[in-house]
């Protein structure tokens, strides 16, 4: 690798991987920018996490996110080097076992919760949303003409579950309640 600093992004434009040069602002740029965010997230959530198989688990998510990144970074007309196996059904599958085993861990869910609860939980909700939002970049990607693997938003949609369900988990393994969403009522 080169130097960090390039200077070839000072005027708002960059190079996709295949080198075709884009806004800074483009649709692709912001699906993976968004994509790299959740990734730097995860890596703080890990910092909180005490079970080693959820920190395990979130690494190997953040090394498929890189991949991720790298694939929504190439340009469509490179991408043939690239194209197949970027997320695969069984990573996919990979987070729904995942999502039902936290499921058996957590209380039934009753009522609407708010994010929160222990830091961790909470951090796990804001990966969450941060999730949604790499999702809806990537949609708006492909409603732009993109082509964009199934694989990879099955994967992206399930993720954002994912957290949902790990947030809860973190807050047990904390002694940490849900916050219960309850309508404020005006007496």
């Amino acid at each position: 690798m080169g130097k960090v600093y390039t200077k070839t992004g000072d005027r708002g434009q960059t190079s996709l991987v295949g080198g075709q040069r884009v806004s800074k602002c483009c649709d692709r740029l912001e699906s993976y920018g968004t994509v790299d965010e959740l990734n730097s997230h995860i890596g703080l959530l890990i910092t909180y996490c005490t079970d080693a198989h959820d920190a395990a688990f979130l690494t190997d998510v953040q090394r498929a996110l890189f991949v991720v990144g790298g694939y929504l970074a190439t340009d469509n007309a490179s991408r043939e080097v690239r194209h197949g196996n970027i997320v695969t059904p069984d990573m996919v599958q990979q987070i729904e076992a995942e999502i039902d085993r936290l499921e058996t861990v957590v209380p039934p869910l009753r009522l609407f919760i708010l994010p929160g609860g222990c830091r961790a939980a909470a951090l796990a909700h804001v990966c969450r949303t941060i999730c949604r939002r790499a999702e809806r970049c990537v949609f708006r990607l492909v409603e732009c003409g993109a082509e964009v693997d199934e694989q990879v938003t099955a994967y992206i949609n399930r993720l954002s579950d994912y957290f949902f369900v790990l947030a809860r988990k973190l807050n047990v393994d904390e002694g940490t309640e849900d916050v219960v969403w309850r309508r404020e009522t005006k007496n």
